[in-house]
C-alpha cells in the first residue's frame, strides 16, 4: 500500500499453475479454477459459521490465533508481530466482526487502530470485495498525522489482501488525488479533503460502502467538525457498519443519531478504571504566574537535555515564537515545531525527524495531541492549560503508551488553578503539585527582549503571539477555569519582549461599542422617526415634506458634505455639537494683517494680559510692551540662561552630567518612587520609538510596492513600444534641467578623477587614454613621479595628458578633447 494507492495482494495473483505428477495428464486450467473458487467458497462459509458462533464476551479470546480471521489477515498480523490482544481489542473486534456498530472508548496508548483496521479488512473480504467493486470502506481522522500513521498500520497487517487502499489528506493536487480515487477500495482522509471530492470530483461513487470507521470521534463530531460530518453524512448510504473509537467517546443522543447508527455496542475497556489515564503516567502541575511562564520552560529545558520532549501551545503562533527566540538562545537539545499552518510535505519531515530523534524538543499545538504515536517520548508539557479535561488526557497520551513509562507536566496560571483542577478530578484524573526550584530558573525577558530589538520578524511574531493567546482566552467558554479580567497582561507581553501590550480588537472602548450595536433603524432617513442627537427620537410633523436633499442631509454617517448641506437649509446645530468637521467648506471673512495688529493692540490696552517667559512673567499692558515681544535682542534679560550641553561621539547633544547633593537628592523624594518614575518615563520612550518603528516600516513597506509599480510601468511601456521605443535613462522630462556636460563628463580623465561610465576594461582598450596610477600612502612625489615616468616608458611613448585638477567649465573639457583629438 504505497502513497494514495497499493495493492497489496498482487504478487499471489501470478503464481504459476500447480504442475500434476509425471505419468499423469495435467488437470484443464477451467477445471483448476472451479475447484479452487469451491475450496475458497467452502473456506469461506466455515468462517462465517466460525463468526456467527463466536461469543464476544468470551474469557479465551487473548490472542489474534483465537479470533475467526481470514487467512491474509492472520499471516498480516503474524509478519507485524502482532499477537496479544489489548483490553479494547479483545471487547471490540467479535463485535465488529458480527457486523454490530460499535462505540469504543479506551486510554489512549491502548491499541483502537488495530481495533477497528482488521474488522475493515475481515468486512470486505466476507463481502468478496474486489478493485473493480469501488469504495467499501471509510475510515474518517481529525488530522493528518494521526490518518498517515493509520494508513502506514493498514499496509503493514493489509499486505496479503487484494485491496487497493488510498490516503487523501490534502496537501496535494486536487486533481491527481481525484485520478486515483475511483480505484481505491479502503481510504483514509481527514473530513474537509473528503468532503470536497465528494462535492467536486466527479465519477466518486460511495453508494456501496459497507463499513465507516471515525477515529477520535469526540473531536470529530465536536463544533469544529459538525457541518462536515452532516454533510458526509448525507452522501453516505444507510445501510452501513459504523465504528466509533476514542479516548474521551461522547455518549450523546443527538451525536449517535446524526450518524444513523443502529442500536450500537458500547464498549469501554477502562471504564471501572481508577483513573483515565495510564497507571504508569507519572503526572504533576506546576504554578507559575503567566509572565514566568517562559522562564519556568527554559529551566526545564536546560535540565532535560537528554530527553525526547513535547511541549504544547495552544497556538501555532506561540509555537512559532517559542521555537524561533529559543532557537537563537541555543538551549543545547534540538528543537522541532509542528503546527496546522505548515505545509504537509514540511510537517511529515519533521514528525519524521522527531519520531527517529533520540533527544529532542518539539513545540506543538493539538494537531498531534490525538492519537499519534511518538516512540520513546519521555516529557509531555502543557505550557498553556487545555481547553477541557478530554484535551488534556488526549495530550498526555503522547507518552506513557504500550506499557512503557512517562512523565507529564502542566503549567498553570493562580487564577485556573482552582478550576481545572475541579474538572481533572471529575474525569478521574490525579495531578500532584510540584513546586520549582529557584536555582534552576532563569529569567529570559531581557535576552528574549534584545532578541526582539535586532529582529523585526521576532518582534512581529511575539506581538501575534499575544494576541492569539488573549484571544484564545477571551473566547474560551469555561470562565471559571479561564478568567481574562485576572491575566497580568502587561507582565505576559514583557515576557515575549514586547515594550507594551499589543492593542487587541476585542478590547474595545464602550463608545465603539455603542456606535457598532445601534440600531441601523435610528441612522436611516426612509422612517418616520428621526434621532435628534441625543438618542431621543422626535416625529415628524403631519403634512411636513421632505426633499431628497434634506434626507441625505440626515445620514450623518453617509457622506462628509452633510453638515454643509444641512447649513444651506438653515437648519441650525445642536448646542452640545461637537462635529470636528462642522466648519467644513463655511464661508468665512478675510481679514487683513493691519486691521489684526491694530485689534490686538486696542485688545492689550484695553485689558493687560500676562505673557510666560520660561520662569518670569511679562505683563503686556501697552503698545511699547506690545512691541517688546518681537525684539529678540531685548526679549533675552527676560529668559532664563542657555544650559550647556556636550556632544557625544554621534554628534548628539545632552546636557552635562553634574553631580547631585545628597541633600538635593533627598529633598526629591525617596528612591523607590524616583526608580520608578525614571522606569515609566523609560517605558513611555519605548512605547514612542515603538510607534515610530512601526510608522517607518509601513512607509518603507508602501515605498517599495510603489517603486515595484513603477517599474512594471516602465516594462509595460517598453514591451508596448517595442524596438523604436526611447528610454529615458536620465529622467526623460522637457530637458530643463539636464545637465550639458554630463556627456564631457564621462570621457576618461588621466588621474582618476572623473571619468566614470566606463568599466574596468575599457582603459585597456587601443587608444584609450591610460588612468593614473593614485599615490601609495608611503610614497612621496618623488617616487610617484618616477614610478609614472617608469609606467609611460613601459607603455611605448603613448600620449598622456595630466592635469591639475579636475575639469570643470566648458572651456575645460574643450581643451582635453581637443588634446585627446590630437595624433
Amino acid at each position: 500500500m504505497a502513497d494514495g494507492e497499493t495493492k497489496a495482494g498482487l504478487a499471489h495473483r501470478n503464481k504459476p499453475a500447480k504442475q500434476g505428477k509425471p505419468g499423469k495428464p495435467a488437470p484443464k486450467n477451467s477445471d483448476t479454477k472451479t475447484l479452487k473458487r469451491k475450496r475458497d467458497q467452502e473456506d469461506l462459509g466455515k468462517l462465517r459459521k466460525a463468526v456467527d458462533e463466536l461469543d464476544p464476551k468470551s474469557a479465551d479470546i487473548q490472542k489474534f490465533t483465537n479470533l475467526p480471521l481470514s487467512a491474509p489477515t492472520a499471516s498480516g498480523l503474524r509478519s507485524s508481530h502482532f499477537e496479544v490482544l489489548t483490553d479494547v481489542q479483545r471487547a471490540a473486534i467479535p463485535l465488529a466482526l458480527q457486523g454490530k456498530d460499535v462505540l469504543g472508548a479506551a486510554k489512549t496508548g491502548s491499541g483502537k487502530t488495530l481495533a477497528f483496521l482488521v474488522p475493515v479488512l475481515e468486512k470486505l473480504y466476507h463481502a468478496k470485495w474486489t478493485e473493480h467493486d469501488g469504495l467499501g470502506a471509510l475510515v474518517i481522522s481529525p488530522t493528518r498525522e494521526l490518518a498517515v500513521q493509520i494508513f502506514e498500520v493498514l499496509r503493514k497487517i493489509g499486505r496479503n489482501h487484494y485491496f487497493s487502499a488510498g490516503l487523501i489528506i490534502g496537501g496535494k493536487s486536487l486533481k491527481e488525488e481525484a485520478e486515483r480515487l475511483g480505484r481505491m477500495n479502503i481510504l483514509v482522509c481527514t473530513p474537509g479533503r473528503l468532503l470536497q471530492h465528494l462535492d467536486q470530483t466527479a465519477g466518486f461513487d460511495v453508494d456501496n460502502l459497507q463499513i465507516l470507521v471515525l477515529d477520535e470521534a469526540d473531536r470529530i463530531m465536536d463544533m469544529g467538525f459538525q457541518s462536515a460530518v452532516d454533510a458526509l453524512v448525507e452522501h453516505l448510504p444507510k445501510t452501513r457498519q459504523t465504528l466509533l473509537f476514542s479516548a474521551t467517546q461522547s455518549k450523546r443522543i443527538s451525536d449517535l443519531a446524526r450518524l444513523s447508527l443502529k442500536d450500537p455496542e458500547y464498549v469501554s475497556a477502562h471504564e471501572a478504571a481508577a483513573s483515565a489515564t495510564p497507571t504508569n503516567l507519572q503526572q504533576s502541575y506546576i504554578v507559575t504566574p503567566l509572565a514566568d511562564k517562559l522562564d519556568t520552560l527554559w529551566g526545564f529545558l536546560r535540565t532535560n537535555l537528554k530527553s525526547k520532549i513535547i511541549v504544547f501551545l495552544s497556538s501555532g503562533k506561540q509555537v512559532r515564537f517559542v521555537f524561533e527566540s529559543f532557537k537563537r538562545m541555543q538551549p543545547g537539545i534540538p528543537l522541532l515545531h509542528l503546527h496546522g499552518r505548515q505545509k504537509q510535505v514540511a510537517r511529515m519531515e519533521i514528525t519524521s525527524r522527531f519520531s527517529s530523534a533520540k533527544h529532542a524538543c518539539l513545540f506543538a499545538t493539538d494537531v498531534v495531541a490525538r492519537g499519534v504515536d511518538f516512540p520513546a517520548v519521555d516529557w509531555v508539557i502543557q505550557a498553556d492549560c487545555p481547553e477541557d479535561a478530554d484535551t488534556y488526557i488526549h495530550r498526555v497520551g503522547r507518552t506513557a503508551r504500550y506499557e512503557s513509562k512517562g512523565r507529564a507536566v502542566l503549567f498553570l496560571d493562580p487564577s485556573e488553578e482552582k478550576g481545572f483542577l475541579k474538572r481533572l478530578e471529575h474525569k478521574k484524573v490525579h495531578v500532584t503539585k510540584v513546586n520549582v526550584r529557584e536555582n534552576k530558573k532563569k529569567d529570559t525577558k531581557n535576552e528574549i527582549q534584545s532578541l526582539c530589538f535586532q529582529s523585526p520578524d521576532l518582534k512581529y511574531l511575539g506581538q501575534k503571539a499575544f494576541i492569539s493567546y488573549t484571544r484564545s482566552v477571551f473566547l474560551q467558554k469555561d470562565k471559571e477555569v479561564f478568567k481574562f479580567e485576572k491575566l497580568d497582561l502587561d507582565g505576559y507581553a514583557a515576557s515575549l519582549g514586547l515594550p507594551g501590550a499589543p492593542q487587541i480588537k476585542f478590547r474595545k472602548g464602550e463608545d465603539i461599542k455603542r456606535i457598532k450595536n445601534a440600531s441601523r433603524a435610528a441612522m436611516s432617513s426612509g422612517s418616520d422617526t428621526e434621532s435628534d442627537g441625543e438618542g431621543g427620537k422626535r416625529k415628524r410633523e403631519k403634512g411636513e415634506v421632505r426633499t431628497k436633499y434634506q434626507k441625505m442631509a440626515e445620514r450623518q454617517n453617509q457622506d462628509v458634505l452633510s453638515a454643509h448641506y444641512r447649513k444651506l437649509l438653515g437648519e441650525e446645530e445642536q448646542p452640545d455639537s461637537d462635529d470636528d468637521d462642522a466648519d467644513f467648506l463655511s464661508v468665512k471673512r478675510v481679514v487683513a494683517v493691519d486691521q489684526l495688529d491694530q485689534a490686538a493692540a486696542a485688545s492689550a490696552s484695553a485689558e493687560p494680559r500676562v505673557v510666560k517667559l520660561g520662569k518670569s512673567e511679562l505683563v503686556i499692558d501697552s503698545n511699547r510692551r506690545e512691541k517688546l515681544l518681537k525684539s529678540k535682542k531685548k526679549m533675552l534679560k527676560y529668559m532664563e540662561k542657555g544650559q550647556k550641553l556636550i556632544f557625544d561621539d554621534d554628534g548628539n547633544a545632552r546636557p552635562l552630567y553634574v553631580l547631585q547633593d545628597e541633600e538635593d537628592f533627598e529633598r526629591e523624594g525617596p528612591a523607590a518612587a524616583l526608580r520608578q518614575q525614571f522606569v515609566e518615563a523609560e517605558s513611555g520612550k519605548i512605547k514612542e520609538a515603538d510607534v515610530g518603528d512601526k510608522q517607518m516600516a509601513k512607509d518603507r513597506r508602501r515605498e517599495k510596492r510603489e517603486r515595484q509599480k513603477a517599474r512594471e510601468r516602465d516594462e509595460e511601456a517598453a514591451v508596448e513600444g517595442g524596438e523604436g521605443a526611447v528610454v529615458m535613462l536620465d529622467g526623460g522630462g522637457d530637458g530643463g534641467d539636464e545637465d550639458p556636460l554630463a556627456l564631457l563628463r564621462s570621457l576618461p580623465v588621466a588621474g582618476g578623477g572623473g571619468g566614470g561610465g566606463g568599466d574596468e576594461e575599457s582603459g585597456e582598450e587601443e587608444g584609450a587614454p591610460p588612468q593614473k596610477k593614485a599615490r601609495k600612502w608611503f610614497q612621496d612625489d618623488s617616487e610617484a613621479e618616477e614610478e609614472a615616468r617608469q609606467r609611460k616608458k613601459r607603455k611605448g611613448g603613448k600620449k598622456v595628458i595630466e592635469m591639475a585638477e579636475e575639469p570643470d567649465t566648458l572651456e575645460d573639457y574643450e581643451a582635453l578633447a581637443a588634446g585627446l583629438l590630437e595624433d
